[in-house]
């Protein structure tokens, strides 16, 4: 399997998690996101949205979105439960992170983490605010000390949310601010073949902004 993605990307660092816990052998394809690497005509052939993270399969099949790599890698295994209700979970927290975290904390993240925050100061005030407000929700999810977001098992979902939270600090929200949080985010680090490996934004996203 080929995955193309970007160090620098929280949504690229979900798959990368998972493929190391599942101990699925992969090669890393660098797309230069700052170089507009994701909008050549070959990387839309892969993605049509022209984003990473891309899963190639060894079939030839791509497969776009973090999200859907991570269920059609989890497929099968104890990261995604075959009970339906159990399921329904993880999909919900799944929906959560995309509708809320990934909405608000990650574009905070990449405007203050690139320079351009005081060009969108009131974009990103309230971006900020609704980070908090995503964080109030997730430790609301976590208030009946459940070990993981979708129950007593580690999953997906947790990879999923972990993503932008552990680092929501960069995006003007600090998670440990948050009850909850901080212990959930040590009980994801602490899962076996765990590995962080998210980048700093490269010199050149700054010099674009």
């Amino acid at each position: 399997m080929r995955l193309y993605d970007h160090p620098a990307s929280g949504n690229c660092l979900k798959a990368r998690i998972l493929m190391r816990q599942l101990e699925i052998p992969y090669e890393s394809v660098p797309v230069d996101l700052f170089r507009r690497e994701t909008r050549t005509p070959e990387h839309m052939a892969r993605n049509p949205d022209g984003r990473v993270p891309v899963l190639e399969l060894d079939s030839g099949h791509m497969i776009p979105e973090s999200g859907a790599i991570l269920l059609y890698l989890a497929e099968g295994t104890p990261l995604l439960p075959d009970d339906r209700l159990a399921r329904a979970a993880v999909h919900q927290w799944m929906f959560f992170e995309q509708n809320q975290i990934e909405a608000s904390i990650a574009v905070a993240r990449f405007l203050l983490a690139t320079g351009r925050g005081d060009r969108y100061r009131t974009l990103v005030d309230s971006l900020v605010a609704r980070g908090h407000g995503s964080l109030s929700s997730l430790a609301r999810g976590l208030a009946d000390e459940r070990p993981f977001i979708a129950g007593d098992e580690y999953s997906v979902a947790d990879i999923a949310i972990y993503a932008y939270v552990h680092c929501a600090s960069e995006g003007g929200a600090d998670p440990h601010d948050h009850g909850t949080i901080g212990a959930w985010l040590e009980r994801v680090e602490a899962t076996p073949r765990f590995v962080n490996d998210l980048a700093p934004f490269p010199e050149h996203a700054m010099s674009a902004s």
